[in-house]
């Protein structure tokens, strides 16, 4: 073998080193330990790859890298006709994570959008089947029915919905009067109906305490005095007569024989 050839195929050798070299160094991939690649050869799913370091090979591999954290979507407002014919605005909050890499590249197209869509169909269904006083006190309940509902839809997709929040419920403002003039009328009524409470229970202890007091007649007495005693505390000008029980006494008497004599005669 001459010196040329020597030399000929000792640079060919190198090429092809550089060569296998620079394409390891082109197919070394990097997946943080929240990230998957899904990689495809040849057009064919071949593996998901990651966390770490792997190989993606030029020209014959191609990978799509999801991030497998739970993401936070913002569903846009959305208005609506509640079941009692009230427009009302809506907008809600999803958060969802992928679970199966393979089938969110596979089976969906842009999984995120996917997922941010079928929310919004699912919000304005949702605000048709309740009336507006269900969606303003059960939020939660109507939440998890979405999420349930959207969880169902997405799961052949490999995404697992977490959670579904309204963030705000919008309501025309005359409706926002006539829930406020509904509020008060309530305090009002059920503020009648304490009132009323509180004096049927002094009339049934006064009945109580008259009860006992023409049981001992003293305590009448007794009684006065006391009225006396606290009027007297007061710092006033007021003059106070007291007559006698018996007088009172004598005087119901007197007006009976009248009333006998009215009706002899």
């Amino acid at each position: 073998m001459s010196v040329m050839d020597f030399f000929a195929s000792l640079s060919f050798l190198l090429i092809a080193g550089i060569v296998a070299l620079a394409l390891l160094v082109l197919s070394i991939r990097v997946a943080n330990q929240y990230e998957r690649s899904v990689v495809f050869r040849l057009g064919k799913y071949n593996r998901t790859a990651g966390p770490g370091l792997y190989l993606v090979w030029p020209v014959i591999e191609w990978q799509t890298k999801l991030d497998l954290r739970t993401i936070t979507a913002n569903v846009e407002q959305q208005e609506g006709i509640t079941r009692d014919n009230v427009p009302i605005k809506v907008d809600a909050v999803v958060w969802y994570r992928i679970v199966d890499p393979e089938r969110a590249v596979i089976e969906v197209k842009a999984v995120s959008n996917a997922v941010v869509q079928v929310s919004l169909t699912t919000l304005r269904a949702v605000l048709g089947q309740h009336t507006l006083d269900e969606i303003l006190k059960a939020q939660d309940t109507i939440a998890e029915v979405m999420q349930k509902s959207i969880d169902a839809i997405t799961e052949p997709w490999g995404v697992k919905v977490e959670l579904v929040q309204m963030k705000n419920v919008e309501i025309p403002p005359s409706m926002q009067r006539a829930m406020a003039q509904e509020a008060e009328a309530l305090r009002e009524k059920r503020a009648r109906l304490i009132k009323a409470e509180a004096e049927l229970d002094a009339a049934e202890q006064l009945r109580q305490a008259a009860e006992v007091i023409m049981q001992n007649p003293a305590g009448l007495e007794l009684r006065r005095m006391q009225m006396i005693t606290e009027v007297g505390a007061e710092q006033n000008t007021m003059t106070i007569i007291m007559m006698p029980s018996e007088f009172v006494a004598m005087a119901r008497g007197i007006a009976d024989a009248a009333k006998v004599v009215a009706s002899k005669g």
